[in-house]
């Protein structure tokens, strides 16, 4: 599985390679305010690409500290039902006191 995952990785990277090399060709990205930039395609591709990816990391950050808050707040009720149940286990194997009479 691991080789498969880098064949992969390697047909992606190739592939894109290829993709940067066919479009060197210089745009002009036009902003507002008359403000503008010229690059090439492929880093303002990459810099619109890596600006999503960033935005899409920063968009689940609060979903993944809800999970973590669940997570301790689940092990927390798992460690105190062990302990009641090692305490209830420790209760039914003593003897029971003897009867007075």
């Amino acid at each position: 599985m691991k080789i498969f995952s880098r064949i992969i990785t390697l047909l992606v990277f190739i592939a894109f390679f290829g993709f940067a090399l066919k479009n060197d060709q210089i745009v002009t990205l036009q902003y507002f305010f008359g403000y503008e930039q010229t690059a090439p395609l492929v880093i303002l591709l990459l810099i619109f690409f890596l600006a999503g990816g960033v935005l899409g990391c920063l968009a689940m950050v609060p979903m993944v500290f809800r999970h973590r808050r669940d997570i301790s707040r689940h092990k927390k009720t798992i460690a105190e039902i062990e302990k009641e149940r090692q305490a209830a286990q420790k209760a039914g194997l003593q003897p029971p006191p003897p009867d007075s009479v």
